[in-house]
């Protein structure tokens, strides 16, 4: 993935309020529901909101999905604590297959996957799936299906769980993207 297919790929991605809008009445309220249950600690906010260097990032998801509502609204949640730094756009996974073919996780198609990109689309990673609170949480409830059902219920310890898991992720892009020598040297910091 070069940077110039990235930026066009970001460019094409869709803001989260657009994006949820094309789903049906019942998508869109799945969504809704996990937006207004996500919520940041002070703690949370205070990191997002330390970050310096900007971070494009790419949001491959499905609308239709049940772990995409019940992860992707929490995602948002942290990009919406530090818009400077964080740009975050989704894309409908099966709109996009030739990118969703570069990010295929265990030879399948899975979201969410997020794609993280430098401030001039350099390729810096990409993380997806089900983080390791959703894995132990289903693994302990063993709900069996391989995708949960839109619009189950998560409760409040597992959305914060998760939350926390894709604040990881994003936390350890914005490092590596503060102490890149290339970028030091760009921004002369």
């Amino acid at each position: 993935m070069d940077s110039s297919y990235l930026k066009a790929k970001h460019e094409a991605g869709k803001p989260y309020q657009a994006y949820v809008a094309a789903g049906t009445a019942q998508q869109q309220e799945n969504w809704q529901r996990i937006y207004e249950q996500a919520k940041l600690t002070d703690a949370q906010r205070s990191l997002i909101g330390s970050f310096v260097r900007r971070v494009n990032i790419i949001a491959m998801s499905g609308v239709w999905c049940g772990d995409c509502s019940q992860q992707c609204p929490a995602i948002q949640r942290i990009a919406e604590a530090n818009p400077e730094a964080i740009d975050l756009r989704w894309l409908e996974r099966d709109d996009h297959k030739d990118l969703q073919q570069l990010v295929r996780i265990n030879a399948g198609d899975r979201v969410p996957v997020l794609i993280f990109c430098a401030e001039d689309y350099e390729p810096v990673g990409w993380y997806g799936d089900r983080t390791l609170s959703r894995y132990r949480a289903l693994a302990q409830k063993q709900l069996g299906p391989s995708c949960p059902l839109p619009g189950a219920p998560v409760s409040d310890d597992d959305l914060a769980a998760t939350l926390q898991d894709w604040l990881d992720q994003i936390e350890r892009v914005h490092l590596l993207l503060r102490l890149s020598g290339r970028l030091r040297q760009k921004h002369g910091d």
